[in-house]
């Protein structure tokens, strides 16, 4: 007597194949439907693989589903951000439109709001935050998958406490993220390929993919986080609370996101950062005060600043290696 009841599905789709690899089960063998392709399975294998064919007929159905569009970056044409009011209840003066590609840095002094205006953007407000802003997505209100479901939100968030508790290897923990997106294996190797190439360029400091997670370093994790949401990550929207202090090289960090089409805000006390905007906000007293495009001045002397700062790396990169920095400091104009 046979032990599937359940309907049958149809294994034509590529996908059903991935599925199986994901679980470490055997390939398809030509099989046509999953009910054949089980049936043919020895006893080991299934109390192995700890499935029952219903379980598994419904485990196939919901990853045919989700990998549907799991892999699809959420289209997103402009990001607007409406004025709200400030901490003492007066309203605010802007009114933002971004769009992909656009680096939007967020400056003022401790306390005065940046993090509340990138929280805003996080749960696109819609007025039912503090500051009572409202953020439209392609000119309207998001749907409230876009809100409240993590698959469906369109904002990802790199944070400044960078703590791994997972006592994985690099590499297994970007391949679950991959798995998580139901990317098939060979493309799932080249993002984890892409990620860890990405990371060790960014950090300074050289790790590798058998390097467990908790025992990088905070710029080790920033830099890993950051390739991450750039190459395995779909939300076109990425937002950074101080990346200056991660010890990370943050020019090519911004330049990750932009190649990807991203829109990136990113809270900063770095001229460096400050300056590779496409804008800066002003933030003051809980809202937007001043919003302030780059003039040809400021775009001269931030490439002053790129400059500046290969020289700094380099003294770092001097120090970490035990050398004496005894040559007296000339900093040529470049």
């Amino acid at each position: 007597m046979s032990d599937t009841p359940g309907p049958d599905i149809p294994l034509s789709d590529p996908r059903c194949g991935d599925f199986l690899a994901l679980n470490h089960l055997p390939g398809l063998d030509g099989h046509r439907t999953l009910r054949s392709w089980w049936e043919a399975q020895p006893w080991a294998i299934r109390a192995e693989a700890g499935w029952d064919y219903d379980r598994l007929r419904e485990a196939l159905a919901a990853f045919l589903s989700a990998s549907a569009h799991a892999g699809t970056a959420p289209v997103l044409d402009t990001l607007e951000i409406l004025p709200g009011r400030d901490k003492s209840g007066a309203p605010e003066r802007h009114a933002l439109c971004l769009r992909p590609g656009d680096i939007v840095a967020l400056v003022g002094p401790t306390g005065a709001g940046k993090s509340r205006l990138l929280a805003d953007i996080e749960c696109l407000a819609q007025g039912d935050t503090p500051t009572g802003r409202v953020v439209r997505v392609n000119g309207r209100a998001p749907d409230p998958e876009s809100r409240f479901s993590g698959e469906g939100k369109i904002v990802a968030q790199i944070t400044q406490n960078m703590n791994f508790i997972m006592d994985l290897p690099v590499a297994a923990f970007l391949r679950l993220h991959a798995e998580s997106r139901a990317l098939p294996p060979h493309e799932a190797e080249s993002a984890v390929r892409r990620v860890l190439e990405s990371a060790v360029g960014m950090a300074g400091e050289p790790f590798g993919p058998e390097t467990e997670l908790t025992q990088l370093s905070g710029g080790q994790s920033r830099a890993l986080m950051i390739a991450d949401a750039a190459f395995l990550s779909p939300k076109p929207v990425i937002l950074i609370d101080e990346i200056e202090n991660a010890g990370v090289d943050r020019t090519r960090a911004l330049e990750l996101f932009t190649d990807q089409g991203k829109i990136v805000l990113l809270s900063t006390h770095d001229p460096l950062l400050a300056l590779s905007g496409t804008c800066r906000l002003v933030i003051r007293n809980g809202a937007v005060s001043d919003v302030i495009e780059p003039t040809a001045a400021e775009k001269e002397n931030h490439r002053r600043l790129v400059h500046l700062d290969k020289q700094l790396g380099a003294l770092r990169e001097a120090l970490r290696h035990g050398r004496r920095i005894e040559q007296p400091l000339v900093f040529p104009t470049p």
